[in-house]
């Protein structure tokens, strides 16, 4: 059985190929339908009779909470899920989609929120892969080219030759939007590709995407981001617990109405901070210099310090050494020159273990490389950092039945969507998989919370209850250091605000003092702040 599905799969992709050739490679696309399609996972009804429609030359927001059903269908609609039931439609003629190969083939591109790329290969390598204008003699010489030609077309900087697993998750976005895009995609889904962007390169991405649209090309948009589906979007599909709750056009409802079918209730989307004087100094990092994968300098001479109930933000663009001094912080990576005090101990190339002990929670940039233990079931990553201590562990053996319990507790206060605490972690969403993180992070009761993209793919419910949880925290005497390249969320949360550019601070200001546009032009290195 499993020889002829591998047979059905390359006979399918020839068929594909051929028709693609017939009509001298291109696809004239008009129209894209979902019908009654219907996918199951062990324990979990992912997608319950989902009928949708995209349009030529649209731009469609799908909006949902996590674990709604949005990344199920559209891997679905690339190739990567087959449904249990219901069928695809392009331009009125029924296709079977059985793998990203055949996806590509009918000009469908998807950029994933969890990066589809080889690791130990180079970019230009990675978009050579299955890349059809790839030359057979040295390809990703040519291919290197037309990266270049591209980001200097569109400002998607990201070096040819760079390793993947050298790369910052900004970086790696970046990439799998060049590849979908130089693959000629009619089709584009996008998961979440603004997350990682200023404002400013968040706003030449849209022209991208809006003449695209001019073009004839479909544009399905996933985000968590309201302001952005008023901004962009033509349509709008609201999905909840695996049903299409509505499709609309955008211009003919509101933030309030979108959010209260998403979450099935209303949402309040004022953040109220207090004004609080601080406490002693918790975190100090002085002259602190590091040095990133490729063996070159990335954190030059960053000097700030936090103390409790206070929120130190450092915005910038992904790639500009964030990661890297995330990392000598929290014991992850050496750190070439400078001190790190933390409860004014010296820890700089300290191991995570110590540090943690002190009172340090990380919420990691890379959830699912040092966040989680991807095949190990939930109640196992619950107390991957305190497994040792009691009443965790005994003398030799773990306390499962305490731990189960515990978990289930933990799964319950931070709404993690899955079918028991003994479901495998990989088997559940991204937003899911950061829920049940932060909650392990933050009920360890730390002096000191380092939160790296702390929101990176929640649902607006779930963003709203980290950011009051992190502002809970703080007026409970936390120190906390947030990473994000969400400039909202910068400003709303933090006390004071650190922007990085090229591993350098180009500012050190005080929210309120500061305009988003000046905050973006810091990012992007183009002002400095006196």
């Amino acid at each position: 059985m499993e020889g002829f599905e591998s047979l059905h799969s390359i006979l399918k992709g020839i068929e594909v190929r051929k028709e693609r050739k017939e009509s001298k490679g291109e696809l004239t696309f008009k129209s894209l339908d979902l019908r009654n399609i219907t996918k199951r996972f062990p324990g979990v009804l992912a997608n319950d009779n989902i009928s949708l429609n995209f349009k030529a030359g649209e731009i469609h927001a799908l909006l949902g909470e996590n674990g709604a059903g949005k990344t199920t269908l559209m891997n679905i609609l690339y190739g990567i899920y087959h449904p249990d039931s219901g069928e695809i439609y392009i331009n009125d003629q029924k296709v079977d989609i059985r793998s990203p190969r055949d996806a590509i083939a009918y000009g469908i591109g998807m950029v994933h929120q969890h990066f589809m790329l080889v690791q130990t290969h180079t970019v230009g390598e990675n978009i050579a892969l299955g890349f059809k204008d790839s030359p057979f003699v040295m390809p990703t010489r040519e291919i290197s080219k037309k990266i270049g030609d591209f980001c200097d077309t569109f400002g998607l900087k990201v070096d040819p030759n760079a390793k993947i697993w050298q790369l910052s998750a900004g970086e790696q976005q970046r990439a799998e939007i060049i590849k979908a895009l130089l693959r000629g995609a009619k089709v584009l889904i996008l998961d979440e590709p603004t997350s990682v962007l200023t404002p400013q390169e968040a706003e030449e991405l849209f022209q991208i995407f809006k003449r695209m649209a001019e073009s004839g090309n479909c544009i399905i948009f996933i985000t968590h981001k309201l302001e952005e589906v008023f901004k962009i979007s033509d349509r709008v599909t609201v999905l909840r617990q695996g049903k299409v709750i509505a499709t609309t056009e955008t211009g003919k409802t509101d933030k309030a109405t979108l959010a209260r079918m998403m979450v099935g209730r209303d949402i309040s989307f004022e953040v109220q901070k207090k004004d609080i004087p601080v406490g002693e100094k918790l975190l100090e990092v002085n002259n602190l210099f590091v040095r990133g994968d490729m063996g070159n300098t990335v954190v030059k001479n960053i000097s700030f310090s936090i103390h409790r109930n206070e929120i130190f933000g450092i915005a910038g663009v992904s790639g500009n050494g964030q990661r890297e001094l995330v990392e000598a912080i929290t014991g992850l990576r050496k750190v070439e020159k400078g001190t790190v005090k933390i409860l004014d101990k010296e820890t700089q190339n300290k191991n995570p273990r110590d540090i943690g002990e002190l009172g340090v929670s990380h919420i990691p940039e890379e959830r699912l490389r040092f966040g989680i233990v991807p095949n190990l079931p939930v109640y196992e990553n619950v107390i991957l950092r305190d497994y040792y201590r009691p009443p965790f562990s005994g003398f030799l053996t773990l306390n499962i039945n305490y731990i189960k319990e515990y978990s289930k507790e933990v799964v319950e206060r931070f709404s993690v969507m899955t079918p028991s605490v003994e479901t495998t972690v990989k088997l559940l969403s991204g937003g899911n998989i950061q829920r049940l993180i932060i909650g392990r992070e933050i009920l360890s009761r730390p002096d000191v919370i380092i939160a790296a993209h702390p929101t990176y793919g929640l649902d607006i419910a779930a963003t709203d209850f980290v950011k009051k949880l992190l502002l809970q925290k703080r007026e409970e005497g936390s120190a906390i250091l947030l990473v994000s390249e969400d400039l909202e969320e910068i400003l709303q949360l933090s006390d004071t605000v650190g922007v990085m550019f090229m591993g350098e601070f180009t500012g050190i200001v005080k929210p309120r003092e500061t305009s988003m546009e000046d905050m973006g032009l810091m990012m992007a290195g183009s002002k400095k702040w006196a």
